[in-house]
């Protein structure tokens, strides 16, 4: 099955808001761009995926990206906002939409290519946070409304909104998502890609 993934982006001003106290604002701008720029990379080169459509106001990432991503303004209305539009976008074709949030700096296409196999024997489903707490991707098959609960508890609002938690293993670089310093040590850990080493 091929899908379309969908990564929305904050502008990197407003993002990871938890680091502060161990980066500069200026530091944290640039980490958040590289931290989207690896994920993005990751997903666009994973078989599975036939296009990834971006939802971000941050000019200086859209600039970045270029043409190898389908972009979409910002609407406003927060994260669930963006993730709304890039569906919108992304469910014109009739593929799988799956929500991949962009701050997977550690993402390997492989680890995203087995969660999207997984994906596909469900309606909806969702990949937890290595908290367990979160959600770091989100995914429906072809015509299957999505409806998105980003925000603290997002892992149990999913739930219960019918979309299945699947079984990812806990390495994998799919659940690990940074928020807090402890964070960046995991998924340096694991290996970052090119731009998030770059940064840090």
């Amino acid at each position: 099955m091929r899908w379309v993934v969908v990564v929305p982006v904050k502008p990197a001003a407003d993002g990871k808001t938890r680091l502060a106290g161990v980066l500069s604002a200026s530091a944290r701008e640039g980490l958040v761009r590289a931290m989207a720029l690896d994920t993005i990379a990751a997903a666009v080169v994973t078989p599975e995926v036939l296009r990834v459509v971006v939802v971000t106001a941050d000019e200086p990432l859209r600039r970045l990206l270029g043409g190898t991503v389908d972009l979409v303004d910002e609407p406003g209305g927060g994260l669930n906002g963006a993730v709304r539009a890039g569906i919108e976008r992304a469910a014109v074709r009739g593929d799988g939409v799956a929500v991949l949030l962009g701050d997977l700096p550690a993402l390997r296409p492989d680890d995203l290519a087995d969660a999207l196999s997984m994906a596909s024997a469900h309606e909806r489903a969702f990949v937890a946070d290595a908290d367990g707490t979160g959600t770091t991707l989100l995914a429906a098959l072809p015509g299957v409304v999505l409806d998105p609960q980003f925000g603290p508890g997002s892992a149990a609002a999913h739930e219960l909104a019918g979309h299945v938690r699947l079984a990812v293993g806990a390495m994998s670089t799919v659940r690990r998502d940074v928020d807090v310093p402890d964070d960046l040590v995991e998924v340096a850990r694991l290996g970052v890609g090119p731009a998030t080493r770059a940064v840090l």
